[in-house]
């Protein structure tokens, strides 16, 4: 492992063409919870895989569903079909909300199409009845997720997405405050962080780019940095920038055109930005429109939370932890940890055996000791599902520690040689 070394990680904002789509989708796995909470409906019932697509004045909204009746209408045969008006709805408010009111892209007038379907009997038998009798619910993929933790910031994230994601939010606030000028920036942007760490730690910042929409056409780089650089020295706090640290803002000069009007939109592209920004594996599969029994997103969350909880317990410094799954499988096929030379008298195999005891990984296990049947997902699809705080309505439970205890009593005379 190096001790020092320069690490880069980007985050998106919440009007990015991606993020906005992302939004979307997850705002409709809310909606689908919130029917069903309403309505009576058992929410271990719910399925959904919902993709978007944005692009100018124009949202697609395609995927597999199993829904409420009250989400449901009668067609001209009588037959059982989609009622798309809810769906829509819930696209417009996303995009209201995020801020697009532009000729390009409004949340009045775009067009919404609604092509979801029911989902695949072929999928569903898998799912609900998981094939190895060790859970209510079988996977509903095969596949690999990574968890990651370190004490590199409160949060135990690593410090380059951190502050990347910190930055954006800070200037979004902002927007929406209408404060000062910068409420004259639009909703769409970028940011990036190089981080210097010396010894293994983040030591200075040595380099800064952000690219940030501007509704005044006359604004050029120098006066966007004017507007942004407080906010900017705001989110990096007591990091040092250093002395010849280089700031591109806005280097293109101009960026008036943006979101889904500039760029075309897809669910799911900003995997990195969602996680750990590169610091740590990634499986490949996205979180957002995706209902919980799909292992892409809740064992993601489940790996997080093993992987935290193991720092928080100082059992290491850092952790990686990858589990893997079969479709219709409940039990994952393995389950591995790697301290990164870090553990404190306590070796990989003895986490692994450890984290087996104190949580069940099945889906039925995960999304019960998560609570995650809630509609509690559309504030997960900006600045990152992870490094946030746990809410009160279920938010964000994955980022919880009360698994210390349990841990230190599994490992019990291993962990009283590590304090």
């Amino acid at each position: 492992m190096r001790a020092s070394y320069l690490f880069t990680s980007e985050s998106v904002a919440e009007g990015h063409p991606d993020k906005v789509c992302d939004r979307i989708s997850d705002e409709i796995v809310d909606l689908v919870y919130r029917e069903a909470a309403k309505t009576g409906v058992d929410p271990w019932t719910v399925r959904i895989a919902c993709e978007t697509l944005a692009t100018t004045n124009r949202v697609v909204i395609a995927g597999e569903v199993r829904l409420p009746p009250s989400l449901m209408k009668k067609d001209k045969d009588g037959k059982d079909v989609i009622n798309p008006s809810k769906f829509k709805s819930a696209a417009r408010k996303a995009i209201r909300e995020i801020g697009y009111e532009q000729d390009g892209f409004h949340w009045k007038t775009a067009k919404i199409d609604v092509l979801l379907h029911s989902q695949s009997a072929d999928i569903a038998q898998g799912v609900d009845s998981a094939a190895d009798k060790q859970g209510d619910e079988g996977a509903g993929d095969q596949g690999i997720m990574f968890g990651y933790a370190c004490k590199e910031t409160p949060d135990l994230m690593p410090a380059p997405i951190y502050y990347s994601h910190k930055i954006l939010q800070l200037l979004a606030t902002a927007r929406k405050k209408g404060e000062g000028d910068a409420g004259k920036l639009g909703p769409d942007a970028k940011s990036q962080v190089t981080v210097r760490y010396e010894n293994g730690k983040p030591a200075g910042v040595d380099s800064i780019v952000l690219s940030t929409q501007h509704l005044d056409e006359s604004w050029d780089s120098k006066k966007v940095r004017q507007v942004v650089e407080p906010y900017i020295r705001e989110a990096l706090g007591d990091l040092p920038i250093d002395a010849d640290c280089k700031w591109y803002i806005n280097p293109t000069g101009k960026f008036v055109i943006g979101g889904p009007d500039g760029d075309a939109g897809l669910t799911g592209r900003k995997i990195i930005v969602d996680t750990y920004g590169g610091a740590a594996p990634h499986g490949g599969g996205a979180f957002s429109g995706k209902d919980t029994t799909k292992v892409d997103r809740s064992a993601a969350y489940a790996a997080r939370y093993l992987a935290k909880n193991v720092v928080a317990a100082a059992l290491a410094e850092r952790c990686t932890i990858q589990i893997s799954y079969a479709i219709g499988i409940a039990q994952p096929l393995s389950i591995y940890v790697d301290l990164h030379g870090t553990g404190k008298s306590v070796t990989e195999d003895q986490i692994e055996a450890a984290i087996r005891q104190v949580m069940d990984l099945s889906p039925t296990g995960i999304r019960r000791h998560l609570d995650l049947n809630k509609p509690i997902y559309a504030k997960t699809s900006a600045y990152g599902h992870f490094g946030r705080k746990a809410g009160r309505d279920g938010s964000f439970s994955w980022e919880k520690t009360d698994l210390v205890k349990p841990l230190k009593d599994a490992l019990k005379g291993d962990v009283a040689k590590a304090a």
